[in-house]
């Protein structure tokens, strides 16, 4: 379950004060963005950087549950010495009641900032690696030509659907969306890149791209591509196989890990490059 999961459950009982990291400058524990919910009657949810900020922090909003009149206010915290940290940055934080009535710009608001992630196939890694994501920032479309191919109960963050064929969800995908291909079939997982390529031809709004495989595998649906009219420097848009290097375990739950880590890697990368764009 994620963070934000466990934080509208509980409000929906008891209010909180939300912190959240509004601004910062120089070094700090977390970005922009980055919260945490603090109930009167038990520990927070989410987390703002730890240490004695976040011990600070959640002083100041227990004061504020205490006290009704204060619904808002925003502090700053040079994170130095007198603060027992030594990153030497500011972070500017904003603290407001909420309640259960505001769970559903909560839930928006919140999730704003998730990658949107299109897994297609719901087989063993499918399945792995949907576990491992309902913890993580993101929001994932999972696709399979199989109606019946989905568990019983998924994460949250994961919204099943139906296709079939299955290469036909790729044009329907929000813009930014990233992909793992991993379906049943070598054939519908050809057939998915193509629509993808197809895609970036035309549009160019595609995240990272990966496909489960082997280099033989990858090295068979180049050589289609390419008979297919796709260049070089289309085809290399996508990652074949997937997964951070040097973990080399097949167990679906190991890779399923590593293709998740990879998957961040992507989305640092993307988020450092919007910083300094």
């Amino acid at each position: 379950m994620t963070a934000l999961q466990q934080f509208l459950d509980r409000l929906a009982t008891q209010p909180a004060c939300l912190v959240e990291v509004e601004s910062t400058q120089g070094s700090v524990p977390r970005e922009k963005g980055a919260w945490m919910a603090v109930f009167a009657e038990d520990n927070a949810v989410g987390t703002i950087g730890g240490g004695h900020l976040e011990w600070m922090a959640t002083q100041h909003a227990l004061r504020m549950l205490e006290q009704p009149q204060l619904a808002e206010s925003s502090e700053r915290y040079a994170l130095g010495p007198s603060l027992g940290q030594c990153c030497g940055g500011v972070v500017h934080l904003r603290f407001r009641r909420v309640a259960a009535a505001d769970a559903p710009t909560l839930r928006q608001a919140l999730s704003q900032s998730w990658m949107p992630v299109a897994l297609f196939g719901s087989g063993h890694v499918g399945r792995a690696l949907v576990q491992t994501m309902a913890q993580l920032p993101v929001q994932v479309q999972w696709i399979d030509s199989r109606e019946h191919g989905f568990p019983a109960q998924v994460p949250e963050n994961v919204q099943c659907e139906y296709s079939d064929p299955v290469e036909a969800a790729v044009e329907g995908l929000p813009s930014g969306s990233s992909l793992l291909v991993m379906s049943y079939s070598h054939q519908e997982d050809f057939q998915v890149l193509l629509a993808v390529l197809k895609r970036l031809r035309e549009a160019d709004d595609l995240g990272f791209i990966g496909v489960i495989g082997s280099r033989t595998k990858w090295q068979t649906f180049r050589h289609r591509m390419q008979a297919r009219g796709f260049s070089d420097a289309e085809i290399d848009r996508i990652t074949c196989p997937i997964g951070v290097p040097g973990v080399d375990g097949k167990e679906p739950e190991v890779i399923a890990v590593a293709v998740a880590a990879q998957l961040l890697q992507y989305r640092s990368q993307l988020q450092a490059a919007l910083a300094s764009a």
